[in-house]
C-alpha cells in the first residue's frame, strides 16, 4: 500500500441530507420557526431516521486502513446549536464517527463546506447547491430515497459532459446538433477536455483506490455517459491526461441510464439532468446543476 494521504477525504452533508427532517420541515413551513424550534428541542431524545445520504455516509466513514479513516464527514446544518442537539444526538445514536458540524441558525450552510476544505458537498436544497458550484465545490442536490446497494463497497458512478467534463462538448451538441458534436469530438480526440466540476472529486476518489493493493479497493468508480463511439476517444485521452483511471465506463449512445446504474449496482449517480437522477435504478440520484443544460 502507498503512504497514506496527508489529510483525509472531507464531505459536507447537510442535516436534511443526513436524517429524515419530512415532519418537522413541515411544521417550519407551515408554523414557522419558533415551532420547529419547540418541535426538536420536545423530540431531541427520539432519534432521526436515516435520510437519503446515510447509507453512503456509514460506507465513507467504514473506509479505514492501518487504523486511520481515509474519509471524514462534516455536518452542516441550517438549525441554531440548540435545535441541532436531536440531530447529534441521532449521529451518536447510529453510530456515525461526526464530530465537526457549522450550525447556523437559519443562514446558507454551504460556506462553511469551504471552510472545512470539503471536497464534496451534498445538499437537498437546489439553490444551495448552484451558489456552492459557482465557487468551485463540487456540490450535488440529492433527489429522493436511498436504496442500499447490495454491497459492502462504496460504489460511485458519474456522468460525463457537465460534471468529470466542462460541457464543451455539450454546447456544439446543444448549437449544431449530433453530427457537428461527433465532427468536432473526432477532431479534437487529442485535446483534453477542460475539467468539469467534479473532476478533482473524482481525482481525489482514484488517490485513495491507491492505498489498496490491486483490484481490492472498496470505492468503485464508473463513468456511465450518453457518448458513444467515435466521441468516445477524447474522454479516455481526457482521463488517461489526467492521472485519472475509472474502474468501469459505459458508452451509452443515448440509452437511458437507469439499468446500467442498477447493473454496477451504485450507491450514487452524479448527472447534470434532473431526468437522469429521478430514476437512477440504483442507489441515490445526485443532481449537478451545471452546464448549459441548467442554464
Amino acid at each position: 500500500m502507498k503512504e497514506l494521504p496527508t489529510r483525509p477525504l472531507v464531505i459536507g452533508v447537510t442535516s436534511r441530507s443526513l436524517f429524515n427532517l419530512d415532519d418537522s420541515h413541515t411544521i417550519f413551513e407551515r408554523d414557522g420557526v419558533e415551532a420547529f424550534a419547540d418541535y426538536q428541542i420536545q423530540h431531541e431524545e427520539v432519534p432521526l431516521s436515516p435520510g437519503p445520504a446515510f447509507a453512503l455516509v456509514q460506507k465513507f466513514l467504514n473506509l479505514i486502513v492501518d487504523g486511520s479513516p481515509l474519509c471524514e464527514v462534516v455536518l452542516l446544518s441550517r438549525n441554531s446549536m440548540d435545535t441541532g442537539l436531536r440531530v447529534f444526538n441521532s449521529i451518536d445514536h447510529h453510530g456515525l464517527k461526526i464530530t465537526r458540524a457549522a450550525f447556523c441558525g437559519g443562514n446558507e450552510p454551504w460556506p462553511y463546506a469551504r471552510a472545512f476544505s470539503c471536497d464534496l458537498y451534498l445538499s437537498t436544497e437546489a439553490a444551495d447547491v448552484r451558489r456552492a458550484l459557482e465557487v468551485g465545490l463540487a456540490a450535488a442536490q440529492l433527489i429522493g430515497d436511498h436504496k442500499v446497494a447490495d454491497s459492502p463497497e462504496v460504489r460511485i458512478a458519474f456522468d460525463g459532459d457537465a460534471v468529470v467534463f466542462s460541457d464543451e462538448a455539450e454546447r456544439v451538441f446543444h448549437s449544431d446538433g449530433l453530427n457537428a458534436f461527433q465532427d468536432s469530438e473526432v477532431a479534437s480526440a487529442h485535446v483534453p477536455l477542460t475539467a468539469g466540476p467534479f473532476k478533482e472529486f473524482l481525482s481525489a476518489l482514484h488517490a485513495l483506490q491507491a492505498h489498496y493493493p490491486p483490484n481490492k479497493s472498496p470505492i468503485k468508480t464508473a463513468l456511465v455517459t450518453a457518448r458513444s463511439a467515435p466521441s468516445h476517444e477524447r474522454v479516455v485521452r481526457t482521463l488517461r491526461e489526467w492521472g485519472i483511471r475509472v474502474d468501469e465506463s459505459v458508452f451509452l449512445g443515448g440509452l437511458p441510464k437507469s439499468a446500467f446504474l442498477a447493473a454496477f449496482n451504485a450507491d450514487i449517480f452524479f448527472d447534470d439532468q434532473r431526468v437522469n437522477v429521478e430514476t437512477v435504478g440504483s442507489g441515490v440520484g445526485a443532481h449537478v446543476p451545471s452546464g448549459i443544460k441548467n442554464e
